[in-house]
């Protein structure tokens, strides 16, 4: 990779929308990838961003319906739920060397991008921030920070190490993690307690922690015991800590969805975790209630 990248982003949303907005205004050519409405908004308007972190600005970008050229890093920013259907968007033999670098919820979709793409492309990452898309082409960033994760077991550390600083460069505090499993768990065992019991209940988490104090804790521990049987991090008191210390009226992706009644991720959060509870031999009966118990939502 050179210092000035080509990137592409399948799927300009909140988060999508807001790093490629970033990078273009950094110097890095910008393809984004969606529906043809949502790219001519991009082609015409840019994407404009509305943030306190990163300032009000609006940033060129090309967009476009599919990959029709190779790039350095295609990065997959869209749902679990319209994944399938989105990877369309970019055929395998134009991606060609380019890293892909999925921003997704839950731990399985690295395996299943190896077996479409090249394996040693996959560049797993984990991103921190708040940030949603009000219209085609605008992006209010609202918490105060946005820090990125970067991982890939098999992959080359140049490459990792030159989107890093694209990254950081552009905004967000980034880091390269060696350790992909422990990088993907980090964040599940934090998500998945926090998606399913706001959305369980409709209430936002600093309800679920007051109201529903025990039953979050007993499905912090039930997963830290599965992350750890996977080899990732196991800390419930930390988990618990992090809770506390969120705005209590913080809502997660999953329950904002199920209040605008969009599908869930209910499968790649909840379903994934039992699945390696299952695989592992560790009982979880509160998640899978809960799962269950949210299963009408979805």
């Amino acid at each position: 990779m050179a210092n000035e990248l080509s990137v592409a982003v399948l799927g300009p949303g909140g988060v999508g929308g807001l790093l490629a907005a970033l990078l273009s205004r950094t110097g890095h050519r910008v393809i984004c990838l969606s529906g043809e409405k949502t790219a001519e908004a991009l082609r015409t308007g840019g994407i404009r961003v509305r943030s306190a972190r990163f300032g009000d600005f609006t940033a060129r970008v090309e967009a476009d319906t599919e990959l029709r050229e190779p790039v350095d890093a295609c990065l997959v920013t869209v749902k679990h739920t319209a994944l399938d259907a989105a990877l369309e968007r970019v055929p395998a033999p134009v991606l060609s060397d380019g890293l892909v670098v999925p921003f997704l919820n839950g731990v399985e979709h690295p395996a299943a991008l190896r077996a479409r793409y090249r394996p040693d492309r996959v560049a797993p990452a984990v991103i921190r921030v708040e940030s949603t898309r009000v219209a085609p082409g605008v992006v209010e960033h609202g918490s105060p920070f946005a820090e990125i994760d970067l991982t890939g077991t098999d992959v080359p550390r140049p490459r990792l190490d030159a989107l890093a600083d694209a990254f950081a460069a552009a905004g967000p505090a980034t880091r390269v993690l060696e350790d992909e499993t422990a990088a993907l768990w980090a964040k599940m065992s934090f998500l998945a307690p926090f998606a399913l019991l706001t959305t369980r209940y409709g209430l936002p988490l600093g309800a679920v922690r007051t109201r529903h104090r025990d039953e979050l804790t007993a499905l912090v521990e039930e997963t830290a015991a599965i992350s750890r049987a996977c080899g990732g991090p196991a800390d419930p008191a930390q988990a618990l800590a992090r809770y506390d210390a969120f705005p209590p009226s913080t809502k997660s992706s999953m329950q904002r969805d199920a209040e605008a009644g969009r599908p869930l991720e209910l499968d790649a959060i909840g379903g994934a975790l039992l699945r390696a509870a299952e695989r592992h031999g560790i009982p979880a009966p509160v998640a899978a209630r809960v799962v269950d118990e949210v299963h009408p939502f979805a």
